[in-house]
């Protein structure tokens, strides 16, 4: 019974925690972990104040049992139900101290000298645990005074709220930079974006004069600025040509050498070559759109 009372504690004392983190799973970072922190601190709490009430109710029980009610116990075990009972008797009265009871048999010591309508008061002393708590609140409120408001050594509210930001901005610029690596032949998209082109420029220039020319007028490869194109003039075509190369036609795959955000803002470079008339241009090949 006693396992029981105890177990049913817990499980009530701990649910609050789990109906609280259960929304917070998809959160990430610090916020996340001091939330749980916090929620289980609050869980332990209410777990340790449900144990000392149900305790407390268990010795007031035990002090105002009627002896008529206790156990028939046979003589053979007597001498087992004498030590049983005085190991239960210590270990209430060391737990009575604990939480500042005192015994029925103490009751008229504790009796004020007013009363009113026949009632009595009694000059029960507030529980030691009890005043551990408010103490510990105390020094809690006194820490928090120094850290915060003294010393700053931890941020405000505010403070943090700022520095959180910065950092969601860095993250943000990681992950929007990172993004670029996972552009292909399908989701790679046509921009005009000056600073685009201008990167796929300086890709060429590294890479592409050799066989198309320093305007893109076509040597060995073929003419990028007219409206012909032997592997399609899209984008995504433009993209899968250079990622895959053609090797039948001398031209190899640059998927290992350029970035797939490289390979996008070379794309469009290319395109934007398209009708800027080039001196002593190679002729038009492949299909005209």
């Amino acid at each position: 019974m006693k396992r029981s009372i105890y177990t049913i504690a817990i499980l009530l004392a701990a649910s609050p925690l789990w109906a609280a983190v259960t929304p917070a799973i998809g959160n990430s970072g610090n916020t996340f972990s001091e939330v749980v922190v916090i929620l289980f601190l609050i869980a332990l709490l209410f777990l340790v104040v449900s144990v000392v009430l149900l305790k407390t109710v268990q010795v007031m029980a035990n002090e105002i049992k009627n002896p008529a009610l206790l156990p028939i116990v046979e003589p053979a075990r007597m001498l087992e139900y004498s030590e049983w009972h005085a190991s239960e008797k210590t270990g209430q009265s060391i737990w009575s101290k604990l939480i500042g009871l005192r015994p029925i048999s103490e009751e008229k010591d504790l009796m004020m000298d007013h009363d009113f309508d026949g009632i009595v008061e009694l000059d029960n002393p507030t529980p030691a645990w009890f005043m551990g708590l408010f103490y510990a609140t105390i020094l809690f409120a006194v820490v928090y005074l120094l850290n915060y408001h003294v010393f700053h050594w931890s941020p405000l509210q505010d403070e943090e709220y700022a520095i959180e930001m910065k950092e969601a901005e860095i993250e943000k610029a990681a992950i929007l930079a990172k993004s670029g690596e996972l552009i292909d032949e399908n989701s790679v998209k046509a921009s005009l974006d000056a600073g685009i082109i201008a990167a796929g420029k300086v890709v060429y220039t590294q890479n592409c004069i050799a066989c198309h020319g320093a305007l893109g007028e076509g040597t060995v490869g073929p003419n990028l600025t007219d409206d012909s194109w032997i592997h399609g003039g899209t984008v995504n075509a433009i993209f899968k040509t250079i990622k895959y190369g053609v090797p039948e036609k001398g031209m190899i795959s640059w998927e290992k050498t350029l970035t797939p955000k490289q390979t996008s803002d070379l794309s469009n470079f290319i395109l934007s070559l398209q009708g800027t008339n080039p001196p002593n241009p190679k002729a038009p090949q492949g299909v005209k759109l």
